[in-house]
């Protein structure tokens, strides 16, 4: 498909969407008045993630005290199972992450609430529910419908039926379901953010969830060096914050 063609797809989707007119406005503004944006203060962060940069282990043993070498023994059916999913999938998302830092995450808090923005193949997802259904906790996810792909069925489907009891899935942009998912649930164990790549996003989100962060609570972002909203929001909060790298990209992870 051509860029005109999913373009034009994209915005037919949207007309037919009068629920999701908010995140059409802010997209038109976005890919216009504010083009720049996505990329604001990139090589400042990259150069400030790459000094401090630790590994997945590292963040894992020195923030939560746990060795995170049994995650891949111990799911080792699940995640091949959920990996034949995504070999199935006939569209393309996301593709997993630093799937052990969410999931100790998780259990290091004994969490029962979790957020997460952005879900795509759902491997985030999958994480944090293998960690919360033994607490009989949830999930609560934003994504945004698939509108140029027709893939909506495919968001999420690395994820079991049998952990699917304990997610709840909201499939609007951020502005619009976080402010449901905080009406069901006020505070949260772990965030997880990984949506909105644009620096004004992510800047918004990240003071919106840190307000519903409990104390001791994890925050977890991925993707900081897409722009300097993540380093900024720290440094303005006074935040002490780990980087990891993972598979050449940066992760932000803080305990409140």
């Amino acid at each position: 498909m051509s860029e005109i063609s999913s373009v034009l797809k994209t915005l037919l989707a949207y007309l037919k969407r009068p629920d999701l007119y908010p995140e059409l406005r802010r997209k038109i503004i976005k890919n216009t008045l504010q083009r720049k944006n996505a990329f604001k203060g990139k090589e400042k962060t990259n150069s400030w993630a790459a000094s401090r940069a630790v590994s997945q282990q590292e963040a894992i043993a020195k923030l939560f005290g746990m060795k995170m070498d049994s995650f891949r023994t111990l799911y080792a059916e699940v995640l091949k199972k959920s990996e034949q999913k995504q070999k199935e999938c006939p569209i393309k998302m996301g593709g997993a992450g630093a799937l052990e830092l969410i999931y100790y995450a998780c259990e290091s808090v004994e969490a029962k609430h979790v957020v997460e923005t952005g879900v795509a193949y759902g491997w985030s997802s999958l994480a944090a529910l293998l960690s919360l259904e033994k607490r009989n906790g949830t999930l609560y996810s934003s994504d945004m419908p698939y509108l140029a792909q027709d893939g909506d069925q495919y968001v999420g489907c690395v994820v079991p039926e049998n952990l699917k009891p304990y997610w709840k899935l909201f499939r609007f942009a951020d502005k619009e379901s976080l402010p449901k998912i905080f009406t069901e649930t006020p505070a949260f164990d772990v965030i997880h953010y990984d949506s909105d790549k644009s620096y004004n996003g992510r800047f918004w989100a990240y003071n919106e969830l840190y307000k519903r962060l409990k104390p001791g609570g994890i925050f977890i972002s991925d993707d900081i060096g897409d722009n300097s909203a993540y380093q900024d929001f720290c440094e303005k909060n006074h935040f002490e914050t780990t980087v990891v790298e993972y598979e050449g990209k940066y992760i932000g992870v803080f305990v409140k």
